[in-house]
This record gives C-alpha cells, structure tokens and sequence, in this order.
C-alpha cells in the first residue's frame, strides 16, 4: 500500500462553553472506500478511502445541561495505491465495514499525522485546551 493523495474536505472548530475540567475524545472513523480510477497506475489499483476525524470536549460537571464544551472535526479523503489482490481483500472487508488491523494502523497514525499540527493551531485560535501534552522546560537547582 501507498499513499499516494490526502485532501480535507471538511475542518471545523467549535467552542460552546468554558470549564476548567474538560475530557477529551478522540475517534477516528472510515466512512466509506471506493475504487478509484486512475490511468497513471498499470499493475495496482486506487482505492479512495473516506474519513472523519473528531475531538469533542466535555464537561465533567453533571449539573451543566450540555456536556459539550467543544468540538474540533476534521474530514476528508485518502488515495491509497494497492495491488490487485489488495485491493479485493480491502473491499471484501469494508462489505462487514471493516478494515483489516494491518492496514488500519497506518491509516490511522497518517490521519493523526495530517490532523493534530491542525488541530493545535485550533485549539490555540478558539481557546481550547491542547489534545497532546506540550513538553515544559525547568529549570535545574
């Protein structure tokens, strides 16, 4: 497999209230996966491959009416380069809307790749607390 395109067709940031005490929920979910015809490949095929990638915050207060405190979405497309056999082993696991750990796990760690130096600046833009620890100097004594 190999990557061979990444485009967002979608990114979004919402800030619905302000808490100290916020949880952050990362998903990462595969919409859909459809051949892609392409004439520059001869022996593999393209396989385009649907993303949604969300962090929503919430409140850990029971008393507020909407846990929501924010959102950051991000969606958007893969184009994959794989061979023949490839390509019908893909799609003969997304007919049961899955796919295979071992393709999976790339996939994943690229739209973490792509999506979190975005999701950072948003964060900074809206106010909303960093999803990744920032490393913090000290000083020695």
């Amino acid at each position: 497999m190999q990557v061979i395109g990444f485009n967002f067709t979608k990114i979004s940031a919402e800030k619905a209230q302000t808490s100290k005490n916020l949880k952050i929920n990362s998903n990462i979910e595969f919409i859909n996966l459809e051949k892609e015809k392409i004439d520059l490949l001869k022996d593999s095929e393209a396989v385009k491959v649907y993303f949604k990638h969300s962090l929503t915050y919430e409140t850990d207060e029971e008393k507020k009416e909407t846990p929501k405190a924010g959102e950051l979405l991000f969606e958007g497309t893969m184009l994959l380069s794989v061979t023949k056999q490839e390509a019908k082993d893909i799609f003969k696991n997304w007919k049961k809307k899955q796919i295979h750990p071992s393709l999976r796990m790339p996939l994943f760690n690229l739209i973490l790749k792509r999506c979190a130096p975005k999701a950072m600046q948003l964060q900074e833009e809206i106010g909303l607390p960093s999803h990744i620890p920032i490393p913090r100097l000290t000083q020695k004594q």
